[in-house]
């Protein structure tokens, strides 16, 4: 993808073309101001939900990121927050019913450890993955039993001082992947193959059991969000560019 993409303000009018994913940034750590503005744009079954959590920073999290989800999608769709409405699939995966303009705009979250991204697109399937960067979390063991045999191989055989970035990277591509087919873990994790290795351009390799052109009607790209994170985005087809925002509101 050359340079990285660039963090920076939206501009007030954003226009999202067939050929361009758009990526948000943001905070889920919100002032008590921004969540009670957040509160009443939440569905009702949103806000059950929220109030079942146990920990007051869980609740906050949640109502933020259901509020900034909803903020953004309005954005493109021209509709107050609160009219905007959603479908989920067998797995999960939500997605906008038709009549808040779900034929044609799609999008994936990922949140970890205080951070969110928010991907968006037209007329494409896509996912998105953050993860925050674990030594204690990224070890071989692991890795032996979620990646392929091809991708635990070439883990172990980088510098120890390496395969923590690896390891993230390997999942969050993985993971991003996944999303954008939208069948959760009913695909397993091993049945595919992902580029891993740290400065090298992420790749969807191989899919075993699939069309022999499956890997290559997907695009992937790594995403630099923070020095801690590892994240990717995965789209089908060819795109034009990223456009990365930051989340300011």
């Amino acid at each position: 993808m050359g340079q990285p993409p660039v963090w920076t303000i939206p501009p007030a009018h954003l226009v999202l073309t067939d050929e361009a994913v758009h990526v948000w940034r943001a905070s889920l750590n919100l002032s008590e101001l921004q969540l009670q503005n957040f509160w009443p744009t939440l569905a009702k079954d949103e806000q059950t939900r929220a109030q079942r959590f146990h920990f007051p920073k869980d609740q906050n999290h949640y109502i933020a990121g259901r509020g900034m989800l909803r903020a953004i999608l309005s954005r493109y769709l021209d509709l107050p927050p609160n009219h905007l409405s959603f479908s989920y699939n067998q797995y999960g995966k939500p997605t906008l019913t038709e009549v808040a303009g779900g034929e044609a705009l799609r999008f994936n979250v990922s949140h970890s450890h205080g951070m969110a991204l928010y991907a968006v697109t037209r007329n494409r399937d896509i996912g998105v993955d953050l993860e925050l960067m674990r030594a204690d979390f990224a070890g071989e063991e692991i890795a032996e039993r979620f990646f392929s045999r091809p991708e635990f191989e070439k883990l172990r055989a980088l510098p120890d001082n390496a395969k923590c970035e690896a390891f993230f990277n390997c999942w969050t591509r993985k993971e991003a992947y996944i999303k954008a087919r939208g069948e959760g873990l009913s695909m397993p994790l091993d049945q595919f193959d992902v580029s891993l290795s740290p400065g090298e351009p992420a790749q969807l390799l191989s899919v075993r059991g699939a069309d022999p052109d499956e890997a290559l009607g997907w695009r992937m790209e790594a995403l630099e969000v923070d020095s801690n994170y590892a994240a990717a985005v995965v789209v089908r087809g060819e795109f034009g560019e990223i456009r990365c925002w930051e989340w300011t509101e």
